[in-house]
């Protein structure tokens, strides 16, 4: 895998975190109940998230501690492999809790 793929793949890492934060923004964690066409959004945008977390080469995750790729992979693994089962508090507090800190850290990632 080259560099380039890397590169591609944080920048799509970082695109659909910002998407993420921002279908939420001015929306609360009812709004998830009450939304399932926000809650499939939110849930696709992490799958992407984590598909493209996996498939960024060792090499450059060694590069970039700081940045939770396990947890990341994971977590696509769990709702591509729950069959619709998604734990909607989890998926709000992924997506309001930990992205912004993600956005910032694949900044700082893409910037190097």
């Amino acid at each position: 895998m080259s560099p380039q793929d890397d590169q591609a793949r944080l920048r799509d890492m970082l695109d659909y975190a910002r998407k993420a934060v921002e279908a939420i923004r001015d929306r609360s964690r009812r709004d998830l109940d009450q939304d399932v066409v926000l809650a499939a959004a939110l849930a696709r945008f992490v799958e992407v998230i984590g598909e493209a977390a996996g498939r960024v080469s060792e090499e450059r995750r060694v590069l970039a501690p700081g940045v939770p790729w396990r947890q990341m992979v994971g977590m696509r693994n769990r709702l591509i492999h729950g069959y619709g089962a998604v734990d909607l508090d989890v998926l709000w507090g992924v997506v309001h809790d930990d992205l912004p800190d993600l956005i910032a850290r694949l900044h700082s990632e893409l910037d190097r």
